[in-house]
C-alpha cells in the first residue's frame, strides 16, 4: 500500500511513519508549518524523514493559520498545564486543522498515486479534538471518495483510532524508534515542560507502556500529580 504519511514530528506520528515503513510502501512524509508555537517540532519530522529515506514534504499554511484564532498553539494565549483529560485543554483546539491538512494530502497522494493516506489520531485525542474521532474520520474518507471520483482510489489509514497513546508507545519501542528524536511539547521550549498536555500524557504513555521514557523534562514529576500516579 503506497501511503503518505502526515508528520508532526510528535512520538505519535514518527511511530506512525516507521509502522508504514516497515508494513507498507513509505512514499514520503507531509508535515505542516501552521504558525503553530512548537513549530520546531517540523525539524524532528523532517529528521524522520531523512531516518527512513523518504521524501520530506513541508507545507507552509501559516497564513491560514493566522485565521484560526482562539487557540493557545496559534495565538498568545498561555498552553494549560495538566492532563488532556481536563476541560481546560479544549483552549488548543485548532478549528479544523486536521481537515485541512487532510484535503492538502489527499490531493497531493492523489498527484502521486499513493494508495493511502496515514495520520496517526489516537483513542487519547477523543475528549478534547473533534477531528480526531472515528465519526469525523469515517465521514472525511467517504467525502474524499467523492471528491477523487475517477482519479483515484486513496484510503485514510488510522491505526490508533482506537487505541491510547501507552499502545503507541509500546508498538514503538518494539519498533525501535528512538524517541529522542520526537517533539512533543505545546509550550516549544528549550526542553519538554513536562507539565503541558501532551508532556503529561507522554510521559503516562511510556509509564504504562512499561518502557523507558528517554526524554528530557524541565519538570519530570509532575505528571504524577496530573495522572494521580
Amino acid at each position: 500500500m503506497k501511503t503518505l504519511v502526515i508528520c508532526s514530528g510528535g512520538m505519535d506520528s514518527v511511530t506512525l511513519a516507521h509502522k508504514i515503513a516497515q508494513d507498507h510502501e513509505l512514499i514520503g512524509l507531509i508535515s505542516f508549518d501552521y504558525g503553530q508555537r512548537h513549530k520546531k517540532e517540523l525539524d524532528y519530522a523532517k529528521a524522520c524523514a531523512e531516518t527512513l529515506n523518504t521524501e520530506f514534504i513541508l507545507i507552509d499554511i501559516s497564513n491560514i493559520g493566522r485565521q484560526l484564532t482562539g487557540s493557545a498553539l496559534t495565538d498568545d494565549l498561555d498552553v494549560p498545564d495538566g492532563h488532556y483529560a481536563e476541560d481546560t485543554m479544549k483552549i488548543t483546539v485548532v478549528p479544523n486543522r486536521n481537515a485541512i491538512m487532510l484535503t492538502i494530502a489527499y490531493g497531493i497522494a492523489a498527484s502521486r498515486g499513493a494508495e493511502a493516506v496515514a495520520t496517526a489520531v489516537h483513542g487519547g485525542d477523543h475528549f478534547i479534538y473533534p477531528d480526531c474521532r472515528p465519526a469525523f474520520t469515517e465521514s472525511f474518507e467517504e467525502m474524499q471518495r467523492h471528491a477523487l471520483e475517477g482519479l483515484g482510489e486513496i484510503r485514510l489509514y488510522t491505526p490508533y483510532v482506537h487505541v491510547s497513546k501507552a499502545e503507541i508507545a509500546r508498538e514503538g519501542l518494539k519498533l525501535g524508534v528512538d524517541y529522542r528524536q520526537t517533539w512533543s511539547c505545546y509550550k516549544g521550549g528549550e526542553e519538554h515542560c513536562g507539565r503541558c498536555g501532551t508532556c503529561v500524557e507522554r510521559r503516562e504513555a511510556f509509564h504504562l507502556a512499561g518502557g523507558i521514557d528517554p526524554t528530557t523534562y524541565v519538570d519530570a514529576e509532575f505528571w504524577k500529580e496530573a495522572c494521580d500516579v
